[in-house]
C-alpha cells in the first residue's frame, strides 16, 4: 500500500461514527471533569477525597478495600487517602472487632457537616454544567451512555 493510499484509508477510518463518538466523548468527558474539579478543589478538596466523602456519607462504613473498588483505586493509594480525611478529622477508622486485618472508614460529624455545607453549591454546579443540554437531551443521554456503558463492560466478560 502506498503513502496516498494510507492516507485516504485513515481519512475514511477517521469519519467513522465509532471513532468519532469515541473522541467526542473523550472530550466531553474531560471537559466536564474539570469544570467539576474545578468545583470541588474550592472546598480545599480533589475529586478522590469527594468521592470517598460522599460514598461514605451516601452508603455508610465502609471497609479500606470496598472503598478503594468503589473509587478505582489502588490500595495504598486508599490509605493515603484516608489518611488525609482523617488527618482532617473528615473520617475515622475503626477496627473489625472479628478480623484484625479489616479497617472501617466512616464519616465523622465534621465530614457530614462539611458535605451538607457543599452540596447545595455543588449541585447548582453541576447544573450549570449541563445546562449545554436541554432536560429532554440529558434523559436519552443517560439512557444512551448507560446502554454503551454496559455493553462494553460485558465484553470484557466475555473473553
Amino acid at each position: 500500500m502506498n503513502m496516498l493510499q494510507e492516507k485516504n484509508e485513515y481519512i475514511q477510518k477517521k469519519q467513522d461514527p465509532s471513532l468519532k463518538l469515541f473522541v467526542v466523548l473523550s472530550k466531553a468527558y474531560r471537559s466536564v471533569a474539570d469544570q467539576v474539579a474545578k468545583d470541588i478543589s474550592s472546598y480545599g478538596l480533589n475529586t478522590t477525597d469527594f468521592g470517598v466523602l460522599e460514598l461514605l456519607y451516601h452508603q455508610g462504613d465502609h471497609t479500606l478495600q470496598k472503598i478503594g473498588e468503589k473509587i478505582l483505586l489502588a490500595s495504598g493509594s486508599i490509605t493515603y487517602v484516608v489518611d488525609k480525611l482523617e488527618k482532617k478529622g473528615l473520617i475515622k477508622r475503626t477496627p473489625c472487632p472479628t478480623d484484625r486485618r479489616i479497617t472501617y472508614a466512616s464519616i465523622t460529624a465534621e465530614g457530614e457537616q462539611l458535605l451538607n455545607d457543599i452540596f447545595p453549591q455543588h449541585w447548582r454546579q453541576i447544573e450549570a454544567i449541563m445546562g449545554g443540554l436541554e432536560e429532554e437531551e440529558k434523559l436519552a443521554a443517560i439512557q444512551l451512555l448507560k446502554k454503551l456503558g454496559l455493553y462494553a463492560n460485558n465484553l470484557s466478560k466475555k473473553k
